[in-house]
């Protein structure tokens, strides 16, 4: 099942079929990236925004994705920040995520164990969720610069194991255009 980029499937060599197409295109994007995308950064400080000024009840509580990209102290007065003009956007981001994290909840009841993210930037279900998330496997792919800088990041910062991250976790790295 397609939903926007998110794609639900359910097979059992989804990881090795994804390291398959990405092939050798991702070891030789490998780099060590020192900033994440500048997309998946807004998108975070948009969701994180929806909970500090947007009134309650809030669509989804997330802070995490603010915490990841460390954003500068003044980053709520950046021109893509500003609470009026982007309210649309971050309505749009936020419902979003909500619709396909309801979804994902809806689907692991019919049966579906495994969760792809495609564009996955600096998502954070598998960490808000680890209920859901330890009874899945879960696939983040994204542009390689931003999945290196997310591994590296989470890793160090969140202590993956402490936060109840399951083991079928994934963050995978891809060029878009090699699959």
């Amino acid at each position: 099942m397609l939903v926007g980029r998110i794609v639900l499937l359910n097979w059992s060599k989804l990881k090795s079929d994804i390291l398959y197409r990405i092939g050798e295109t991702a070891a030789m994007h490998d780099k060590e990236n020192t900033v994440p995308d500048h997309t998946a950064v807004r998108v975070a400080l948009w969701r994180a925004l929806h909970v500090q000024i947007d009134s309650p009840p809030h669509l989804l509580e997330d802070e995490i994705g603010l915490r990841m990209a460390a954003p500068e102290d003044e980053w709520r007065q950046r021109p893509d920040m500003d609470p009026e003009s982007t309210s649309g956007f971050r309505a749009s981001i936020v419902a979003r995520a909500r619709f396909i994290e309801d979804l994902v909840t809806e689907q692991l009841g019919q049966g579906v164990t495994q969760y792809v993210i495609l564009g996955a930037g600096l998502d954070t279900f598998a960490q808000r969720r680890p209920e859901i998330a330890s009874q899945m496997r879960i696939f983040e792919v994204d542009q390689p610069d931003t999945q290196n800088w997310k591994r590296r990041t989470y890793r160090w910062s969140f202590a993956a194991k402490r936060r109840g991250i399951p083991d079928s976790y994934y963050i995978e790295k891809t060029a878009y255009n090699s699959i």
